[in-house]
């Protein structure tokens, strides 16, 4: 075989190799993103209405996200925010749209001490999607919820568990609750429910 062929061959191969790279690359990305995101993914797609635009915000966010300096909380504060969630709760009865309202204080009040700036609803959202994707789909739906005039008690009550659920998930030290196991959402779920089912007086 000539040395000309074999250069032919050589390039043929790189073209055919850069190719592959092109077209994987973007592939590979979104995998990446849907993988970390999970249904913020999504959300955020049917918000641009356009995957590359989408994934170029949430990029960003991890871009943002990993110039924070993060901290957990200490136990004094972790004790703190517990009780004060108690009282909220226990509140729910006797004045429902308060209390949703001063959970939504509350958990910004708790995001701002993690070491999150705070720089409105829209970006808080997207700067904790980064560590909690899972979690702020609770949170928009609550908020949400919070802002909907004639809101039925069933409603917000709803809310109230969806601020609960966004609530656990920050408190708890570096994600992980008492046994070291990461907190899901289903997690959070099953607990809401449950302390839905068993405190009637004070939700119900």
């Amino acid at each position: 075989m000539s040395t000309g062929a074999i250069i032919a061959i050589v390039v043929v191969v790189v073209v055919l190799v850069a190719g592959a790279i092109v077209f994987l690359l973007p592939q590979m990305r979104s995998q990446r993103l849907r993988r970390a995101f999970g249904p913020e993914y999504d959300h955020a797609v049917d918000h641009h209405g356009d995957r590359r635009a989408a994934e170029k915000e949430l990029t960003e966010r991890q871009q943002r996200h990993a110039e924070y300096e993060l901290k957990p909380l200490n136990p004094e504060a972790r004790k703190r925010y517990e009780e004060s969630w108690s009282r909220i709760q226990e509140r729910f009865i006797e004045a429902p749209a308060d209390s949703v309202a001063a959970a939504d204080r509350l958990v910004n009040g708790l995001v701002a001490d993690l070491g999150y700036p705070s720089e409105g609803y829209e970006r808080q959202l997207a700067d904790l999607s980064v560590r909690h994707p899972r979690t702020v789909k609770h949170y928009r739906e609550a908020h949400d919820t919070q802002h909907t005039k004639n809101a039925s008690t069933d409603d917000l009550r709803t809310a109230l568990i969806g601020y609960r659920t966004v609530f656990q998930d920050l408190v708890e030290e570096n994600g992980h609750n008492h046994n070291g196991r990461h907190t899901t959402n289903d997690d959070n779920t099953k607990n809401d429910t449950r302390v839905v089912e068993n405190d009637e007086r004070t939700v119900r």
